[in-house]
Parts: structure tokens; sequence; C-alpha cells
């Protein structure tokens, strides 16, 4: 298995990984966070949830990035300046200081494809795509599970542990919790490792 990361410049292959089945289905298609207001995310419905999503991956920059195992997707992660994201004004995750940071925030392997460290190949290609935009540092929100065992359905935001492994650190507690742990925000300092 050779796994290379790309912009998510495909609306097919980000449809492959965070579409619904019926394309009339209200599904998350990984918006609820990348829309910067609650207003426009619950009017967003159906098959016009789909529609913004492909006006995002013709935007410079896309709104995230594939994993792919030869051609065939494998993987998504979310990542965006977070001015352009609800995190910007989201009040359970804290600003900890001014600097222009990008978030992190979904972290999806394809069915089938998990339990191969595809995740660990998402979480360095997102690194990598911030650094070309420029980013002086990038975020991300994953659950501190201390090893426990997190539901399929909310493993998106990824663990504490898969972001140290990449080289984040924590530096502070939220009071988001999700699947019943608490969320913490990590960093990775883009400027002093390059």
């Amino acid at each position: 298995m050779s796994i290379e990361v790309r912009p998510a410049t495909s609306y097919e292959d980000v449809a492959t990984l965070v579409g619904p089945k019926r394309p009339d289905a209200n599904v998350c298609w990984c918006l609820s966070y990348r829309l910067t207001t609650s207003k426009e995310n619950r009017e967003l419905v159906g098959p016009a949830r789909g529609a913004r999503v492909e006006q995002l991956v013709r935007e410079d920059p896309p709104p995230g990035v594939l994993a792919y195992d030869g051609e065939e997707v494998v993987g998504w992660a979310a990542v965006h300046p977070r001015a352009d994201t609800s995190f910007a004004r989201n009040r359970r995750i804290p600003h900890v200081d001014d600097l222009d940071v990008w978030s992190l925030w979904c972290v999806r392997v394809r069915p089938g494809h998990r339990g191969q460290g595809i995740v660990h190949h998402l979480v360095e290609g997102a690194v990598e795509f911030a650094r070309a935009y420029g980013a002086p540092v990038l975020e991300a929100y994953p659950v501190d599970n201390g090893g426990a065992k997190v539901d399929l359905t909310m493993a998106y935001v990824g663990t504490l542990a898969v972001f140290e492994r990449a080289g984040f650190t924590k530096v502070a507690d939220t009071d988001s919790v999700l699947n019943g742990f608490p969320r913490v925000l990590v960093r990775r300092d883009l400027r002093a490792d390059g």
C-alpha cells in the first residue's frame, strides 16, 4: 500500500468520502464546522449541501485533502483557515492567540481501509497542505480518550494520541465533549518545523 495525500479538488472523490448514499439525504458533508454560521448550516439541506461542497472544491484553497491508495480514494481530512470556519466564533473551543491559524477538524477513512495507518497519512498531508498555503500554525480538536474506544460516528475528530504522534502538542482544554470524552486543543507550529 502506497498512500498519497492530495488537495481535495475532485468533487466526486470528496462525495465518496463524506457524501450520502442517496443524493437527497441530509448528511453533514463535512460542512457543519466549515460553514461560518449555524443559520447557513441549518438552512442548507439535501442536495444543496452537495452543491456547496462542489463549489468549495473549486476554490483556492480547496476544503481539505484526500488520501489515495493508487487511484482509489480512501481518506479525507477537512483543513482550512480557522477564520473561514465556525471555529472562529465557537465558544466551546478557545482561541489561544491572534495568529491566523488553520483548523483540522475531520479525519475520515473509508470502511475496508481502516486500521492501516491511513489516518496518520491524512494528518501529515493536512500539515503539508496548510504549510504550503503559508499557515503559521495548524490546530485540531481531538478527543482525549485515554486509549478507550471511540464510537466510529464520533471518531472523525481524531484522538489526542494520533495528533501527538504527528508532532502536535496539547495547548488547552476545551468546553466541548464528544462521545463522553473531553476535546482538547492541540497545535503544531508550522514555522518551527518547516
